[in-house]
């Protein structure tokens, strides 16, 4: 049975989408218990192909995610946030390389957006994944599991100004 949404859980879902900020500064402050829990469950929730669900998440918190700043150019975005999640494309579960990462891109965006919808800060981190292999081996991760991304939250500091885009007039062919 289909839900019905409605024009106001329509219009936040737009302003969420369009309000969301990459945060790469946070306060010395500690996540309510369950967050993390919330964040992941709104991931593990994304579409995929097939339903294949080809995700794997890794939280790190204190040392540990302090550690793994070195392989990223923003690891004062690391060591400032609260906790960070690794996102991994699992070989095991996938079915086509590019349909798999889509549904880790739609995993993080969902989790952005839980993210943002609690107040907090959070910024989708892609460089590190230019050191994937030496963070995998960092965090002994087997071989079925790549790197495809790692989410900061904690929060925020400050929170950027509205962002820019191109008019849509210029997206559509």
């Amino acid at each position: 049975m289909a839900r019905k949404v409605g024009e106001k859980n329509e219009r936040a879902v737009i302003e969420a989408i369009q309000n969301r900020r990459s945060v790469r500064r946070f306060r010395k402050a500690r996540l309510r218990p369950g967050v993390i829990e919330d964040i992941l469950e709104a991931g593990r929730w994304a579409p995929s192909g097939l339903n294949n669900q080809p995700w794997k998440f890794l939280v790190l918190a204190g040392e540990k995610k302090d550690a793994i700043g070195v392989f990223t150019h923003y690891a004062s975005v690391v060591k400032g946030a609260d906790a960070v999640i690794a996102v991994f494309l699992d070989h095991n579960l996938g079915y086509n390389r590019d349909r798999d990462c889509m549904a880790i891109g739609a995993a993080i965006q969902n989790m952005l957006l839980v993210i943002h919808a609690k107040g907090l800060g959070g910024c989708w981190l892609g460089e590190i994944v230019n050191r994937k292999n030496k963070v995998s081996a960092f965090l002994h991760m087997p071989k079925n599991l790549e790197l495809a991304a790692v989410v900061a939250v904690g929060v925020a500091r400050t929170y950027p100004r509205r962002g820019r885009r191109r008019a849509l007039k210029k997206c559509i062919l």
